[in-house]
């Protein structure tokens, strides 16, 4: 069977040097690209079977197209491997045979961000889902096709924030999921949560989420779909950190965990209740969904999400298929799965890249964004300032938009050292153009926002450091608890990845002057998502807003302030 890959490249045959030869890649080259890129291409696809999986996951609140740089580092490649960027980048191309130039390049990876963004312009937006989706329907027929959401889509915006995820879940309920799952949606609370899960429309699955009290469930833990004439099982496995990723006060009589037996228990059940087909709806995280895989049988499909890796093939881990269809909106995953005997024969999937200039958005999922968006809509357009630099968030251990955020911690709160989140999610703004109220927010809305301040000593700075590298390095995937290092700004140090748990961390020292940081020295520390129950501060967001008007213009520092070891 030939490469979803394989396939797309052949499809969409266009080349940023092909472009950049006749038009040299200014705005003709923008117009050729949307030339070549059409709808019909990107939906090209050889149908299998008699059942269609469409998958989404971690669209972040976004419901508009969007600029949004991929992390170097995939983790599906090999996640403790200490590689720079570039050589990533260099090795995710040539495993899946990318060109370094074309459209694919531009959708899945960091590969020249800055250049191709000017030819291919934005990707996703609801309304562009929402014209796939209906047109794979149209194509299989509404009983061969299953759409389910993999969670964290009710966070991460304005608009979302503002309304406590009732925005999105006015346009994606548009979509007709089956189902989803959850995890930064917990941050709004046990009430807020469950008069979402009132309005969905469809059930929120989570089989990992008790009681603290009794134990029991709180959540519906499967549902059984019947499509193309076969009984499918969809288990939910919600963020199994939850309340030490984010603070357990906001769900203080819940209580999460991966919990294996569980998903055992409830593989059993679907079976012999009849299921032909079983999918873990999960939000475990790529590297736990792999470990996972090879423990527990009984899985044919894991839609993975968390980690937001954007996979053009399917990981398969002995008779189990891993999906991974990438975050914000940018892609739909197609499964078409050939299922004879209550045994799945064949398989072939599509990573669909949604191209905002080609494809036409769906009337009326567009009308309903601007619906949900119009009452912030001045709001959101508001420019603050510009920025000189590429910002974006994901990398390892720094991201320009976090440096940015460090120095306005410092500055705007007068502190030392300022130390940012290593979320995921984030979007990204292109060297040249504005930073508006809305770029502001895509990288820090959420529910416990305060900027806090305080003095805490070097051996607690070091700690904190260490505790974060064994999250995001220890050598088991079930310790990981997502997320990449803590930025630091006016602070610098060595990691090594390799070295045991407790010590990875070395040659602390301050930015400004080199002096290193003294154990028992205490330093005056500005960082934000604290997490701490009545912490005060302003929020966030307010403190980069102020920040980035004071400049003008922001440039984010070219070089990292951490050094990698490998010996």
């Amino acid at each position: 069977m030939q490469s979803a890959t394989r396939r797309e490249i052949i499809a969409l045959g266009l080349t940023t040097a092909a472009i950049a030869a006749g038009s040299g890649l200014g705005s003709l080259g923008r117009v050729a690209a949307q030339q070549r890129l059409t709808q019909r291409d990107l939906l090209q696809f050889d149908t299998l079977g008699d059942v269609t999986l469409l998958y989404m996951a971690d669209v972040h609140g976004q419901l508009v197209p969007l600029h949004l740089r991929e992390s170097p580092i995939n983790l599906a490649i090999d996640e403790l491997k200490a590689l720079s960027p570039d050589a990533a980048i260099k090795e995710f191309l040539a495993r899946y045979n990318i060109p370094t130039d074309g459209p694919t390049a531009h959708a899945l990876t960091a590969e020249d961000f800055a250049e191709l963004a000017k030819v291919y312009g934005r990707l996703g937006g609801l309304d562009r889902a929402a014209a796939v989706i209906k047109a794979v329907r149209a194509e299989r027929g509404e009983d061969k096709v299953l759409l389910l959401d993999g969670g964290d889509t009710l966070q991460g915006s304005l608009g979302a924030h503002r309304t406590k995820g009732q925005d999105m879940v006015d346009c994606f309920k548009l979509l007709r999921p089956g189902a989803m799952t959850c995890h930064w949606e917990f941050t709004y609370g046990e009430q807020r949560v469950n008069e979402l899960k009132q309005t969905l429309g469809y059930p929120l699955l989570a089989l990992n989420v008790r009681d603290t009290e009794w134990q029991e469930p709180v959540f519906e833990p499967y549902r059984i779909f019947e499509k193309g004439g076969t009984k499918i099982a969809v288990l939910g496995q919600a963020f199994p950190f939850t309340t030490v990723s984010n603070p357990a006060w906001l769900v203080p009589n819940w209580s999460f965990g991966i919990r294996e037996d569980d998903i055992r228990i409830n593989v059993e059940r679907v079976r012999r209740e009849g299921a032909e087909v079983v999918v873990l709806l999960s939000h475990n995280g790529f590297a736990i969904d792999r470990k996972l895989a090879g423990r527990v049988r009984g899985i044919d499909v894991i839609l993975t999400a968390h980690s937001h890796d954007p996979l053009p093939e399917p990981v398969r881990v002995g008779n189990t298929l891993l999906i991974a269809a990438g975050s914000y909106g940018k892609f739909v995953a197609r499964l078409d799965l050939d299922v004879r005997g209550g045994a799945i024969k064949d398989f072939r999937f599509r990573l669909i890249p949604l191209f905002a200039d080609a494809i036409a958005p769906d009337p009326e999922v567009k009308a309903t964004i601007e619906r949900v968006r119009s009452p912030f809509a001045t709001e959101l357009a508001r420019v603050v300032g510009r920025t000189d630099s590429l910002l974006y968030r994901r990398g390892q251990f720094d991201g320009p938009f976090d440096d940015v955020i460090c120095a306005a911690l410092m500055q705007e709160r007068d502190a030392e050292i300022g130390l940012s989140p290593g979320f995921w999610w984030g979007t990204t703004v292109i060297p040249g153009s504005s930073i508006t109220i809305e770029d502001i927010y895509n990288v820090t809305a959420i529910t416990y926002p305060e900027a806090c301040r305080r003095s805490i000593t070097g051996e607690q700075i070091k700690q904190m450091l260490e505790e974060a590298a064994d999250s995001v390095f220890n050598p088991d995937p079930y310790y990981r608890q997502g997320g990449d290092m803590i930025r630091c700004g006016g602070l610098r140090y060595t990691i090594n990845v390799g070295k045991p748990s407790g010590d990875r961390i070395s040659r602390l020292s301050l930015a400004r002057t080199g002096e290193p940081i003294d154990q028992s020295k205490s330093y005056v520390v500005s960082s934000w998502a604290c997490g701490t129950q009545g912490v005060e501060g302003p929020p966030v967001w307010e403190v980069l807003e102020n920040y980035i008007r004071s400049k003008g213009v922001v440039r984010a520092p070219t070089q990292s302030a951490v050094t990698v070891a490998t010996d």
